[in-house]
């Protein structure tokens, strides 16, 4: 007779958020994140995110590889603040979208603590570790897992949402803020951003973008703590007579800087007046 394995309570709950995150990564393909199998020997490459909240010279070396990268692919050579920028961008939508990815599709939040979390500085590929600290709705399946959150309702699971991804991104902004030359309402400003556009990205590869867009305003209604401002999405109207949702951002990824005629048609610093009255319809 065999004896299947014990799973460990918390080792069923990173099973259950390793599903979650592998159909995550298969929707979206520009999510560069690998998911590891947690308790497997690995060679744990690149660095974390807490070592990048207590190292400079970590910190300096994941600045400095985003420069390298700009340099590579548009024949630039940023500003140091620029890749500071850059650099933290594309943290920012990444980990916001690990956290928002299973809100939106099966209505559970994980928190991604920063040994959870690892980065090889050349190649920009994550690492994610799932942990065992998941919340989740009650009538979830996932809430009979031991150590599971429940969520009253709907309002708290988003709730739980915005502190998840406050809590893993403060401690980066409070370390990066000196490097990109901003102070921290434009670095919440930017988490802001990438937190909605995270889910706009996901709602739109489903084919569900009305959906999406409704969902992001709901999470973010309005200004929330520590949060600057709401989704804020609008739509506009194209020649054609076709109806497209857009927003106003809150902070800027500084593109601009590096392809400024190829930068977002809602950039914040190159829209003139002209193009802003345009959008607005």
């Amino acid at each position: 007779m065999s004896v299947a394995p014990t799973i460990p309570p918390s080792g069923a709950v990173a099973r259950t958020l390793r599903q979650d995150f592998a159909r995550l990564t298969e929707l979206c393909e520009v999510l560069s994140v690998r998911i590891a199998v947690p308790g497997a020997d690995e060679t744990r490459a690149g660095v974390s995110a807490g070592e990048l909240v207590k190292d400079e010279a970590v910190l300096d070396a994941f600045v400095a590889a985003e420069a390298a990268r700009i340099h590579d692919r548009h024949g630039v050579v940023p500003r140091r603040d620029v890749a500071a920028s850059r650099a933290l961008h594309d943290y920012a939508w990444s980990v916001a979208l690990l956290m928002s990815g299973p809100w939106y599709l099966a209505r559970r939040v994980p928190r991604i603590r920063p040994e959870d979390l690892r980065l090889d500085l050349a190649s920009a590929e994550f690492t994610l570790t799932p942990g065992s600290d998941l919340t989740c709705l009650a009538d979830d399946p996932a809430a009979t897992l031991p150590g599971v959150l429940t969520a009253p309702h709907e309002e708290a699971l988003r709730a739980e949402l915005r502190a998840a991804v406050a809590d893993h991104m403060g401690p980066l902004l409070d370390a990066i803020g000196p490097l990109t030359r901003r102070r921290s309402r434009a670095l919440w400003g930017m988490v802001s951003d990438d937190l909605v556009s995270g889910i706009w990205y996901l709602g739109r590869t489903l084919g569900r973008e009305d959906d999406a867009v409704a969902a992001a305003t709901r999470l973010l209604p309005t200004a929330v703590t520590p949060y600057p401002g709401g989704a804020d999405f609008r739509h506009l109207t194209t020649d054609d007579g076709r109806r497209h949702p857009t927003r106003t951002r809150a902070g800027c990824c500084m593109y601009y800087t590096i392809r400024p005629a190829e930068a977002c048609s809602t950039c914040p610093r190159t829209c003139d007046a002209e193009r802003l009255r345009r959008l607005q319809g």
